[in-house]
């Protein structure tokens, strides 16, 4: 899976450069003074989210990012050069949080936006700056002091607008590449989508919103059963979720049984998300079984104060209707489709 949603790196910034303890040695200038300068500042570790990036899998390759020190001081008043700017991008929708205590540094939800994850050090004073009326030679000078040093964890939560959640093989990848570009891995078995999918949806009168396909999540997922909590993360952002379920052969499973697991494992992992803007749609709709067994469930969903949808990826029916469905609930939340 080239898919790396998770890492851990080191990150320091550049030390600062000492200060010079020299004097002036010119012919005819006697009692030339000191003359040691400044050492320059160590160059700042800064991180600026990126759109051109989908995933953290550069930093599987390299986790050590050390900025440059600042020079030392030199004679005739001449202060050192500060380091360089290290500057590394990550996706947009990376979370930086200091591995040691826990507490979130960033979170970059904007294309452009930067900030300093590590000072770099101050440059140390060279001995012009002690020379007095009563110390006409000081021979004291200061060290830079270090740059600023850390162990963070990057983690990527996508940015979407929608998210798509269903039990494994309920026809979610189906259901994103008929209504996007988006080409997921499409098969019989469960567990065919192993990473988490972005399309753009296109719609009439030039709108369009982000729908996320989620890998399957399945009863226990919050702990970490099937896929695991993993990608639970990703639909923290959604605005709107947009839940499958199927008539499946499994006698252990029901639709109605299938979606609540699916809430109460969003409730687990996070409350909040339980409470989002939800659609339910029945998939499948192209199996006569299906399309048989649907009046029968859509009573069953609306004694529960739900209104299930039916669709089929496969032949478009239902699509626009759900399509409609989810813009109206994205831009009743918040006004407009989050900016790409």
């Amino acid at each position: 899976m080239n898919f790396i949603d998770e890492a851990k790196i080191y990150v320091k910034a550049g030390d600062g450069g000492n200060g010079a303890l020299a004097f002036r040695r010119e012919a005819h200038v006697p009692k030339g003074g000191p003359s040691g300068g400044d050492g320059g500042n160590g160059g700042d570790v800064i991180f600026e989210a990126s759109s051109d990036l989908s995933t953290l899998l550069d930093f599987k390759y390299q986790q050590h990012y050390r900025a440059e020190r600042g020079e030392n001081g030199r004679n005739r008043d001449q202060y050192g050069k500060a380091g360089p700017t290290m500057l590394v991008k990550v996706p947009v929708g990376t979370v930086v949080t200091d591995e040691d205590t826990g507490d979130v540094i960033a979170d970059l939800t904007v294309a452009g936006e930067r900030v300093v994850i590590c000072k770099g050090g101050t440059g140390g004073r060279g001995n012009i700056h002690f020379k007095s009326p009563w110390n006409q030679a000081p021979r004291q000078q200061e060290d830079g002091t270090p740059g600023e040093e850390r162990t963070v964890r990057l983690q990527l939560k996508l940015l979407a607008d929608a998210g798509l959640l269903g039990y494994p093989n309920v026809g979610k990848s189906t259901f994103i590449s008929s209504v996007s570009r988006a080409r997921p891995k499409i098969a019989d078995y469960p567990f065919t989508t192993l990473v988490p999918n972005l399309g753009v949806v296109g719609m009439s009168s030039g709108r369009s919103f982000v729908l996320a396909d989620i890998p399957g999540i399945i009863e226990g997922a919050a702990e970490g059963a099937g896929l695991g909590h993993r990608f639970l993360r990703h639909v923290e952002r959604t605005r709107v979720l947009l839940h499958l379920i199927e008539l499946s052969h499994d006698p252990d499973r029901d639709p109605v049984k299938d979606y609540g697991v699916l809430c109460k494992e969003l409730a687990k992992y996070d409350a909040e998300l339980a409470k989002r803007p939800q659609i339910v749609a029945l998939s499948k709709m192209d199996i006569p079984e299906t399309r048989e067994a649907y009046p029968a469930l859509k009573k069953k969903f609306a004694r529960k104060k739900i209104e299930l949808h039916a669709i089929s990826a496969a032949t478009g029916e239902g699509v626009p209707q759900v399509l409609e469905k989810i813009w109206a609930l994205i831009k009743g939340s918040t006004g407009k489709p989050s900016p790409r």
